[in-house]
């Protein structure tokens, strides 16, 4: 039969430990400092998003105002009452007088040699 060897175990020395104590606290330090640096870029970032949107916000009810008074003055100025104004006075243009116009249709037009003409 084999005899089993008692194995010993290699303690870790002081300095040893001391080392990896320090590069753990150096990583967690690293890690915690590019999280937060991370978070204060994304924060960053929505801020800088958030006042561009209000500015866009702003812009487009500005046009919308813009757009209702150029409608406004687009449907005054196409008015017929002015356009006849301006056209009796300034370019001396005359308004014809009415007049009727009466088509009368003759029938024996309409037939040619019996078929219905298109």
């Amino acid at each position: 039969m084999t005899s089993k060897k008692p194995v010993q175990r290699t303690r870790k020395s002081k300095r040893q430990q001391e080392f990896i104590n320090s590069l753990l606290f150096f990583v967690v330090s690293i890690l915690s400092i590019s999280g937060l640096l991370t978070y204060l870029w994304v924060y960053n970032e929505i801020n800088i998003t958030t006042r561009e949107n209000v500015a866009l916000h702003r812009i487009r009810t500005n046009m919308i105002e813009e757009n209702s008074e150029l409608f406004s003055v687009l449907t005054r100025l196409k008015r017929v009452d002015r356009i006849t104004r301006i056209a009796e006075k300034e370019l001396s243009m005359v308004t014809p007088e009415p007049e009727t116009l009466v088509v009368y249709l003759d029938d024996t037009h309409l037939y040619d040699q019996g078929s219905v003409a298109r």
